[in-house]
């Protein structure tokens, strides 16, 4: 129904000068559907507000709204292009005076950050318009105009179209892939992990929110079933997240939005400048999910709020997920496959708090590839807080090809991982590990599948080319990580 609208959006934005990458695209689409999503939000609630016999209070001034300057309509209901800005007019009012109005709502509801009113300061505080063209951006709202988010069918429908728009920015390289964890996977991670109606779900490296995402889709599959209070329980106290990057943050609260979620709790802040002895009970959740960003060079400053002090942020994170969860709290996180058997102080001495702190029930080991421009092998953490591990099962997906951009990880290839997975069986691909087998001084944790025995190597010439291309890679990514623990010392 509005797949064309998006495409042609797309279309729109690769002609304008001030918009040239994917995640332009994603950006400058995001704060226009957010003001569209706003004015259908509040038709919506002044509809409710007059059956139930009560008057309904706007959030923006009339000038402001959609229905007066982006499309005000004629009696028959069609755009008015007498009223209607356009060219120069349509950008110095969108850059000179809608914005600065907007940005204005954090500062009035500092008070009430979980508010869709604070949401709206705080999206606008961080974004600016970059279209360089008003006759460009009267032809998006235009188009934009066409999408209605009244329905749960336009909003399910919408919300495929920007995962679609999201995974486009993910495959657009590094940058891109910083803020796309693949869907099949997240997907897998969040039946594993089965979060209830009731428990709270955290992601303090949130992106674009697509656990959060997931995790709400998951936990509405039967919406008939679900009671009122179940879901108000799911719009205001079940999804959390925190994130640092602007872009990320607004794409993740459009996605949150799309998917049904109100006003979601995602916010604006480096989650990693919480001193995590801070961490009180009342700061703690039931579930967490995440993909945290892998890299060096966290400064000292910031490795001062962990126990154990390293410049890799994933490790910093890996220890704020550990303390943000309640005892009996259940997490699923991706992380590079190297912390499993790094040998610095930091990497051994994150590993047993983790063995013992919580138990590290199942680790999925994901092939190259996972991750489309990362250049990093991952795997998956599921752990349950407040019992030391005793047993870990693991399973090293093996899809049977090559991934790449044309040959994405599928929810197919996760199918056998999620089965086996629920009574922990063995298989060619799996195996138990009990703690006494693990090394009492470095807790190495390595992937080694003691089913598999050594074959012939029958594989072409190329086919070995490519596997050496991989690991070269990888060895690239290893001696950046031994530079950084040579420098830190």
């Amino acid at each position: 129904m509005f797949e064309q609208v998006f495409k042609n959006i797309d279309d729109t934005l690769r002609k304008d000068a001030g918009v040239g990458t994917e995640l332009d695209y994603v950006e400058q689409t995001s704060w226009i559907l957010f003001l569209k999503y706003l004015e259908d939000l509040e038709t919506t609630k002044k509809m409710e507000a007059e059956l139930a016999g009560k008057e309904y209070t706007y959030i923006l001034d009339p000038e402001f709204r959609w229905n007066t300057w982006a499309s005000p309509k004629g009696k028959d209901g069609k755009l008015d292009h007498q009223r209607a800005l356009s060219g120069d007019d349509l950008k110095d009012f969108v850059d000179q005076e809608l914005f600065p109005y907007l940005k204005k709502f954090k500062a009035n509801n500092s008070e009430t950050p979980e508010t869709i009113e604070y949401k709206i300061g705080e999206i606008f505080g961080e974004i600016k318009n970059k279209l360089q063209s008003g006759y460009r951006l009267r032809e998006i709202i235009d188009a934009v105009d066409h999408l209605h988010f009244q329905t749960q069918k336009e909003k399910h429908e919408l919300s495929h179209l920007y995962e679609s728009k999201l995974k486009n920015m993910g495959n657009a390289g590094r940058n891109g892939g910083e803020y796309y964890t693949p869907r099949p996977l997240i997907r897998a991670i969040v039946e594993v992990v089965d979060p209830q109606i009731g428990e709270t779900i955290y992601d303090g490296a949130a992106g674009s929110a697509g656990f959060l995402a997931e995790s709400f889709s998951y936990m509405t599959q039967d919406r008939e079933k679900l009671s009122p209070k179940d879901w108000d329980i799911l719009q205001k106290n079940t999804f959390y997240g925190k994130e640092l990057k602007s872009l990320a943050y607004i794409v993740g609260t459009m996605n949150l939005i799309l998917h049904g979620i109100e006003a979601p709790n995602i916010k604006h802040t480096n989650t990693l400048a919480e001193n995590i002895m801070d961490i009180e009970g009342k700061d703690k959740y039931d579930i967490v999910l995440a993909n945290p960003p892998f890299g060096a060079g966290i400064g000292r400053e910031i490795q001062q709020n962990f126990p154990i002090k390293t410049g890799e942020t994933a490790f910093l994170f890996l220890q704020h997920f550990i303390k943000s969860l309640k005892a009996g709290g259940r997490a699923g996180i991706v992380i590079k496959n190297t912390f499993l058997s790094n040998t610095d102080n930091a990497s051994i001495s994150l590993r047993k708090l983790l063995l013992e702190s919580c138990d590290l029930h199942t680790i999925l080991d994901c092939p190259q590839g996972t991750f489309l421009g990362a250049g990093v092998k991952t795997v998956v953490l599921f752990f349950e807080k407040g019992r030391s591990t005793r047993n870990t099962w693991y399973y090293k997906l093996d899809p049977g090809r090559n991934l790449g951009k044309t040959n994405p990880l599928n929810t197919q290839d996760l199918e056998e991982f999620i089965n086996l997975q629920k009574e922990k069986i063995d298989s060619k691909n799996s195996w138990m590990i009990a703690s006494e087998q693990i090394d009492q001084k470095t807790f190495d944790l390595s992937v080694k599948n003691p089913t598999l025995k050594a074959t012939d190597d029958n594989r072409q010439p190329l086919d070995i080319l490519e596997e050496l291309s991989k690991k070269d890679i990888e060895t690239k990514s290893l001696l950046a990580e031994i530079r950084q623990i040579i420098n830190e010392k």
